[in-house]
């Protein structure tokens, strides 16, 4: 019995601590080599997916929905908040993309015009004495000019400055959102020049004014800064500052920040930047005489004529430090050229879009049989809002 159990023990031998410790690392380390590989994997076939789907071509797009719509002939058509303005002579609708009514405003304008700024929108007659101060949720207030009103500019909160009279005699008054007056005065340039052109600032503190003078056949435009802040309160008649270009005209001023202002000139567009008192920052001239410029708060795009019979147009798109971004050439007859809410390029015709991202990449084009209005860009890279004679439709590009 005790010869039986003496057989039934064995002696176990101690591991060998070394060899495990080895063992062990070795599948440390090939379980971190694997996971590395999966995740370069991974990473290679999704930064190769970003790459075709940034440098894909599309000609086709899948309907989401569609809408019938019914409007005007001289209705016009902007994008507001993510969704539809649609205004005329006798009023304007706010729809959102499935054309269901937000509100209207009824009015009557020979020349209705807009200005927008985030969430404020003024629908102003040129010529006339009307404006109508807008948000998405409706009428703010309703303000009647007491002379003819040349341009209006809206500030985020609502405040406008508008610019009134004719050559001999200019005005400007600044009103808040409901109405009251802030500011008001004659404006005079020097040697008899008036004023062209008004931008007044995202948070209200700046007016620009563009002052044209023209003596004895020579033309010279002066842009001067207005500051309603407590930095103006010191200055004559609350200018902080001013720059004179000869030989040029700049009809137009836009304030894409509370601290930078563009001025578009015939030879040259100038960026001035300042919270307080602007100053000259940039000056990009242009290369040509500029057919079209359209403009956000990120870039300014210029369209020249091309002696090319094939590809007659090329336009240059420059960043709000000067630099440019993108240069390309193109043949489309267009109506419209301008800047989609996702920076996109967007060239239209009464029945053609061609969209090119920022970067110059042909991205979309496309023949419609109906008359073609607007294209708003859905917030993703491939979904669009296409707003054509007889309806609107959501689509997502194939």
């Amino acid at each position: 019995m005790a010869e039986k159990n003496k057989r039934g023990f064995h002696t176990v031998e101690e591991p060998d601590m070394e060899e495990y410790e080895r063992k062990l690392r070795e599948h440390r380390v090939k379980v971190v080599r694997r996971t590395i590989i999966l995740i370069v994997t991974v990473l290679a076939v999704s930064a190769g997916l970003w790459v075709f789907m940034a440098l894909r071509h599309y000609e086709n797009f899948d309907v989401g929905s569609s809408v019938d719509r019914a409007d005007t002939e001289a209705t016009k058509f902007a994008d507001f908040g993510g969704n539809i303005l649609k205004y005329s002579n006798d009023g304007a609708f706010y729809t959102d993309t499935a054309n269901e009514l937000i509100w209207n405003q009824t009015y009557e304008m020979a020349k209705p015009t807009i200005d927008m700024c985030e969430d404020y929108l003024a629908i102003y007659d040129k010529k006339g004495t009307q404006i109508y101060i807008m948000t998405s949720q409706g009428l703010v207030s309703n303000i009647e000019t007491t002379m003819t009103i040349e341009q209006v500019s809206i500030a985020a909160q609502g405040t406008v400055a508008v610019l009134m009279g004719d050559q001999s005699n200019s005005y400007l008054v600044v009103y808040d959102k409901n109405g009251k007056e802030l500011v008001n005065g004659a404006i005079y340039g020097e040697d008899g020049g008036y004023p062209i052109a008004i931008a007044l600032s995202n948070d209200a503190i700046k007016l620009a004014v563009s002052m044209l003078d023209i003596n004895d056949g020579n033309v010279k435009t002066t842009i001067a800064f207005y500051n309603f802040g407590s930095v103006g309160e010191n200055e004559i008649d609350r200018i902080v500052s001013a720059n004179s270009f000869s030989d040029m005209v700049i009809p137009q001023l836009d304030f894409v920040s509370d601290d930078r202002m563009v001025a578009y000139g015939d030879s040259e567009i100038a960026i001035f930047e300042g919270t307080q008192k602007p100053k000259l920052a940039q000056e990009i001239p242009l290369t040509g005489e500029a057919k079209s410029i359209f403009n956000n708060n990120k870039y300014v795009g210029v369209v020249y004529s091309n002696n090319d019979e094939k590809l007659t147009h090329h336009v240059a798109v420059y960043d709000m430090h000067g630099f440019t971004v993108m240069e390309k050439d193109f043949s489309q007859e267009y109506t419209e050229i301008g800047f989609l809410s996702n920076n996109e390029v967007c060239i239209l015709n009464d029945h053609s879009c061609d969209i090119y991202t920022v970067r110059g990449i042909y991205k979309f084009h496309y023949d419609f049989d109906e008359e073609l209005y607007k294209v708003i860009s859905g917030g993703t890279g491939l979904n669009y809002t296409i707003i054509l004679e007889n309806s609107t439709e959501k689509v997502r590009l194939k």
